[in-house]
């Protein structure tokens, strides 16, 4: 048993398996003040939806900031985002009514139709990359591949960067640029690398503010050219401010789009392949019946939730399960804790994609905040399904695998999965 006195996110124990911390705070104190970090964790699946649906008490302002710094560590900072674009709060680090306006500005852009017109573009990167593990292969003796570098990044990343219509010899950028994006969150990185991921986003800025002006002279068809002539409905009672969305605005907003569109999704293809491996019963099942693949997508989803949780800010002193919360108080909500819930779901640990509560999850979040990526990670997710079960007779873990987390509380993946992949010859 741990001593959440004293529990520490960034304990490289903590990082790598989280969960049994988290059932032991779900039990015995699911509203902790974690003392070390100044924040209370919130656990509980019930205490987790009340605080996602309570905008008013709990806001959703804490992305801007001067990132915990002050003196020369907070000038230097300062000097660096200087030379890009302001830093502004957007979607997912505003409240309401800013919150709604960006929500349907950018709703207009990225819509259900632009979304399922990326299935055919997502099935062939999916098969192509597929061919490249086969090529040249006639029989079906096992083939061990490293299944991160060779799928799980390579899929997501050229999705969305299809839907922003960046070229092939920007994706090692574009990628680059996503993984300065998240550097920060949920990590214990220095000062020098906080900066030079700011760099990298500085980058990612000036690329795209290129872009969106060409797109000003010259319209396409893609999501840059759907940002810029976005408009809020004129007799929207939601909304006060019609502005279009300027600059700072939408570069916040690709930036989410792109960590959304790639980050998690790379996370949950990993470890979707992790379970089936360990689970064997479920994947003859899956091959069986490949309509499976939205259950086994959703469990995937519950067990491995690539983003763990999300912060909050207290508005008002209040009390929550008994817990005083004072006004500016940090918070984070767990979605991983909640999504492991015994009193939503049964055995909680186990890989079931037959619960009859698969979409009560919280991977994705809920309310007002749902992820804008949801819907395409869920797709990528089912495509590739669909075609791992026409391709491969079958996946085992190779004996090489460490299954080494990256060293953040906030999203959580494998840095590698070592594979070994037997392929159906005669469906290729």
């Amino acid at each position: 048993m741990t001593d959440l006195k004293t529990f520490n996110p960034f304990d490289p124990e903590a990082l790598q398996c989280p969960f049994p911390h988290y059932a032991q705070m779900r039990e015995e104190q699911p509203v902790l003040l974690l003392e070390s970090m100044g924040m209370y964790l919130v656990t509980r699946h019930d205490l987790v939806l009340k605080v996602i649906r309570d905008v008013e008490t709990y806001s959703s302002e804490f992305g801007v900031s001067s990132g915990g710094f002050s003196g020369e560590a907070r000038d230097r900072m300062a000097e660096v985002v200087a030379d890009g674009y302001p830093r502004v709060s957007t979607m997912l680090t505003a409240d309401m009514p800013d919150h709604t306006r960006y929500r349907r500005l950018v709703s207009k852009a990225f819509t259900p139709k632009v979304i399922a017109e990326l299935e055919p573009v997502i099935r062939s990167i999916t098969t192509r990359l597929l061919d490249a593990w086969f090529d040249g292969r006639s029989d079906d003796a096992p083939i061990e591949l490293e299944f991160v570098e060779r799928f799980g990044v390579p899929l997501p990343v050229e999705v969305i960067a299809h839907a922003l219509n960046v070229p092939d010899e920007r994706l090692v950028d574009f990628k680059r640029w996503s993984d300065d994006s998240i550097a920060g969150i949920g990590t214990n990185i220095t000062l020098d690398q906080r900066i030079e991921a700011e760099r990298g986003v500085n980058e990612f800025q000036h690329y795209f503010a290129d872009q969106l002006e060409q797109r000003k002279l010259a319209p396409q068809d893609d999501l840059l050219t759907n940002l810029l002539n976005a408009r809020v409905d004129d007799d929207d009672p939601d909304i006060t401010d019609k502005r279009p969305l300027d600059m700072p605005e939408m570069l916040s907003i690709v930036q989410q789009l792109l960590v959304a569109g790639n980050e998690t999704t790379t996370k949950l293809l990993t470890e979707t392949v992790r379970l089936l491996a360990e689970n064997p019963d479920q994947w003859q099942a899956l091959q069986d019946d490949p309509g499976r693949a939205p259950a086994v997508v959703e469990e995937a989803l519950r067990l491995s939730t690539p983003t763990q949780g999300m912060f909050r800010i207290s508005t008002r002193d209040h009390e929550l399960e008994g817990v005083r919360i004072p006004k500016g108080a940090q918070m984070l909500i767990l979605f991983a804790s909640a999504n492991r819930d015994p009193e939503l779901f049964g055995e909680p640990d186990a890989f079931d994609p037959d619960r009859d509560n698969l979409r009560d999850h919280l991977a994705f979040g809920k309310g007002i905040h749902f992820c804008l990526g949801a819907a395409l990670s869920r797709l990528e997710g089912k495509v590739a399904l669909e075609e791992f079960t026409r391709r491969v007779e079958r996946f085992e873990l190779a004996d090489s695998n460490e299954f080494d987390y990256f060293p953040s509380f906030m999203l959580r993946g494998l840095k590698r999965l070592d594979v070994e992949v037997t392929p159906k010859v005669a469906e290729r």
